[in-house]
């Protein structure tokens, strides 16, 4: 056994030791023949593809085969989501407030957040007309800007988002990146045709007056309000496609809890804090530690409840192939 047998051994581990037993000679003899001749290490593509197939046969064996499906439903949510929100934001960057105010600004933009918001607006381009490989990089590069903002910000000495607006961005962004492989036009359509929606809403009710972009009391109502919003349509799309008994929309509504959450956070930390004065930064924190934890914990607990369901042992006896009733219980 060379190196490289011994390293796609190590990565098969991510496949249920039943399905190892079966098929493991396989796979790693399939990966084996197609590698190089003087390969040592598997490739990226390799290594994501034996995760993502192993994560997906223990989900199977789990009796949670629809939670993947359901993810990839909530990611297009999410940038459906994330696109509107960048159209939100990117209308309202090109309308700073007067000089007189003497408010800083960035040129003829509120902040530095307008090339995060140009990335995000062109990650909804990309995705319209181009495969999903390209419009996940686009997705990616939309993320990384945003991630990096409030340091090169800080670096430069300059205005940018405050982070609750950036940090739900960056939430939807990740999300995002579990687009499904394959979308009909329509869907690929749906992130760009929400962010020309935003553009004219905004640039029709808010963008003519500049008062209060983004601190106020807009972030601790829109915020919460896209949040509630998201969980409505997640919860719509739930109840009409278990009435076909798909389970998809389940596991979004549960995966679009976290998203939400972080969505409301300026309207939680509001709520929970003193009934006078501003949100502190303090505050602000710990409601998004609180999200980032409930969030992924809830969407655990659902796969454990219905995995441990699923494993429940049923009642012997021959089942009846006319009648429906279980003969050896008669």
């Amino acid at each position: 056994m060379n190196d490289l047998e011994r390293r796609y051994l190590r990565l098969l581990r991510a496949y249920p030791a039943d399905y190892r037993r079966a098929r493991g000679a396989e796979i790693v003899g399939t990966y084996l023949d197609l590698a190089a001749p003087d390969q040592r290490w598997p490739t990226l593509a390799d290594a994501a593809d034996l995760v993502r197939g192993g994560l997906r046969q223990r989900l199977r064996a789990a009796g949670v085969t629809g939670l993947v499906p359901g993810v990839r439903l909530a990611a297009l949510l999410a940038v459906v989501t994330a696109s509107a929100l960048a159209g939100v934001w990117g209308t309202a960057e090109l309308h700073p407030p007067p000089a007189e105010w003497g408010v800083p600004h960035v040129g003829p933009f509120v902040s530095l957040g307008v090339v995060t918001w140009a990335a995000w607006l062109l990650a909804a381009v990309v995705i319209a007309v181009a495969p999903s490989r390209v419009a996940r990089w686009a997705i990616t590069l939309a993320l990384l800007l945003t991630i990096a903002l409030p340091p090169v910000a800080a670096a430069l000495d300059v205005v940018r988002p405050p982070l609750m607006v950036l940090l739900p961005q960056a939430v939807l962004g990740l999300l995002g990146l579990a687009l499904p492989d394959r979308s009909s036009r329509a869907i690929r359509l749906a992130p760009a045709l929400s962010a020309l929606s935003a553009v004219m809403a905004t640039e029709f009710l808010v963008g003519l007056d500049p008062v209060g972009t983004y601190y106020g009391a807009t972030l601790e109502i829109f915020l919460p309000t896209v949040g509630g919003l998201l969980l409505v349509v997640g919860a719509l799309l739930a109840l009409g496609l278990a009435l076909g008994g798909d389970t998809r929309g389940g596991w979004a509504l549960v995966t679009l809890l976290t998203p939400a959450g972080f969505l409301a956070v300026p309207g939680l930390a509001d709520s929970f804090g003193p009934a006078y004065g501003p949100i502190t930064f303090a505050e602000l924190a710990v409601t998004a530690v609180v999200v980032a934890v409930a969030g992924p914990a809830a969407l655990l607990l659902t796969v454990l409840f219905r995995s441990r369901r699923t494993s429940t042992p049923q009642p012997s006896g021959r089942q009846c192939p006319t009648c429906g009733a279980r003969a050896g219980a008669m």
